[in-house]
């Protein structure tokens, strides 16, 4: 890539840029991603960074998994912001990688704080968040005129790993269309919520599993119902997970399975 056409920014050395990696597919890395992974010494990746992606990092920069996946043993958050510290005042070009935008549910603003405090030079690059590309891969805009002008994302697990103490009665009255991250755990709880709150319990659901990579699946329900079919389906983690009406536009947008 010529980045000297585009007047791209100079990486340097003992800066870190926290970098999007899109949703999975590879094609949906900005311009400026594709320009870091060229040129950085040091990339520290998470969890839900597709190998695919990995694999465009230029020859001889360090890889080093930092992913937090819930449920699971992780990295200590302070730890990887710690490590970023370290790589860049040994005067590496560090990108720190994340799934989707680093800033939606992905620490990206923990991790450019740490930064700040360091003394540590620092660019954010957003990316193509799960909730707005994985949707669009299933064939569901996230907003529609006739359907839904207004969305809510919100994660679906705290720091701790429970149910987060959002306001959810606020979130159903007022908000036609939710999308929730990193719920699949809890999602009988949430969806008893939503219902409690007002929600229709056959208003539609969409969860789509490991979205706009070769695996995605796509298991459209209804909230009521949500949680036992994701169960008897065999519905993974990853997942992004749609509530609304907004969701029947899936059967004749599905563009993805007739590709």
């Amino acid at each position: 890539m010529d980045s000297t056409r585009l007047a791209l920014p100079e990486f340097h050395p003992g800066s870190v840029w926290l970098v999007g990696a899109g949703p999975g597919d590879p094609g949906l890395l900005t311009v400026l991603a594709l320009h870091a992974l060229d040129r950085a010494d040091a990339v520290v990746y998470d969890a839900l960074v597709d190998s695919r992606i990995l694999a465009l990092a230029r020859a001889g920069a360090a890889l080093e998994y930092a992913g937090k996946r819930g449920g699971r043993p992780s990295p200590r958050q302070p730890d990887i912001s710690a490590r970023l510290v370290a790589l860049a005042r040994e005067g590496r070009r560090v990108l720190r990688l994340k799934g989707g935008d680093p800033c939606i549910f992905g620490r990206g603003g923990e991790e450019a704080l740490a930064l700040a405090d360091a003394g540590v030079p620092f660019r954010i690059v957003p990316g193509i968040t799960a909730g707005i590309g994985g949707l669009a891969y299933a064939g569901i805009p996230v907003t529609h005129r006739d359907y839904a002008s207004a969305v809510t994302f919100v994660t679906g697990h705290d720091s701790g790993g429970a149910v987060p103490s959002v306001d959810w009665p606020a979130i159903a009255r007022g908000s036609p269309v939710i999308v929730i991250y990193m719920s699949l755990r809890h999602l009988a709880r949430i969806a008893d919520r939503l219902i409690a709150a007002g929600r229709p319990t056959a208003e539609p659901v969409a969860i789509i599993s490991r979205a706009t990579t070769p695996d995605q699946r796509v298991l459209v329900t209804t909230l009521a119902e949500a949680a036992g079919a994701a169960l008897a389906a065999g519905i993974e983690a990853p997942t992004i997970i749609c509530v609304g009406e907004i969701v029947r536009l899936h059967r004749t947008l599905d563009w993805l399975a007739r590709d």
